[in-house]
């Protein structure tokens, strides 16, 4: 599988979660970093993808649709999650994107909060933070 990445981000191995999206640049605070890429689906199609999956590369755009990065996506599938991450989400008309919290320097990898995902209320955070709430779901 081919993934053409977002500039200034490459994909490496991450000690958070298997591998990670991580700045090649300075993206300096409140930059847009990258749009999240993939295949639209339905809400509906999306839970049927996550059933029985570790790993799920599905971002939610509205109440109706969501974006499989793990089909067509550009590198911010690989963003993994932070309890005291470094970027944060917008979604404006129907794009996902993320932008930088605070200053991120080349070499440190990009994640955010997911707060809230398809993965059950019982996923295991292993983001290592000072701060980190035990799992993935901020509920």
């Amino acid at each position: 599988m081919r993934i053409n990445l977002a500039h200034g981000l490459a994909i490496k191995s991450s000690p958070i979660n298997g591998k990670g999206c991580f700045a090649t640049v300075h993206f300096p605070r409140r930059k847009k970093i990258a749009e999240y890429a993939g295949e639209k689906i339905s809400n509906a199609e999306a839970e049927r993808r996550a059933v029985g999956r570790r790993k799920l590369r599905i971002c939610g755009v509205d109440e109706y649709y969501s974006l499989d990065g793990a089909r067509g996506g550009n590198g911010t599938h690989y963003i993994n999650h932070s309890c005291q991450p470094n970027s944060f989400v917008s979604i404006l008309y129907g794009h996902i994107l993320f932008y930088a919290l605070r200053d991120i320097n080349p070499g440190e990898e990009i994640t955010v909060d997911y707060e809230l995902t398809l993965h059950p209320d019982t996923k295991r955070c292993s983001c290592g933070a000072m701060n980190c709430r035990g799992k993935i779901n901020k509920q």
